[in-house]
Formats: structure tokens, sequence, C-alpha cells
């Protein structure tokens, strides 16, 4: 499953950059990097929502 879309990495690069793009391009290890923090932050989310005995994921469980 595609969570992040890598197309749009390097827009998000140059948006956080502002004028001073130092960084001009972006590996694409960076997005299957990603990938995987976000798939480790959702099973922690799911983790603490399932202790708190909700079967509703929330913003705060991440």
């Amino acid at each position: 499953m595609v969570l992040i879309v890598k197309s749009n990495i390097k827009k998000v690069v140059k948006e956080i950059q502002g004028k001073n793009e130092e960084i001009s391009s972006v590996s694409e290890e960076v997005g299957t990097e990603l990938e995987k923090k976000v798939e480790d932050i959702l099973r922690q989310g799911i983790e603490r929502a399932k202790k708190n005995q909700r079967r509703t994921l929330q913003a705060r469980d991440l």
C-alpha cells in the first residue's frame, strides 16, 4: 500500500526550504524510509487505541 506519494516529496522539500534551496534533489530512498516511519507510527497508534479499548484510531494515538 502506498501512503507517501513520492512525486510530492520534492515539492514539500522545496516548500519547507523556501527561497533558500540548498537541497535540490531527493533520493528514492527517502520515500521508502518515510513509508516505514509512517507505518511504524500507525502501528504504535493502533496499539495505543487498543490499550484504551477504542476501535477508532485518533490523532492523540499518534
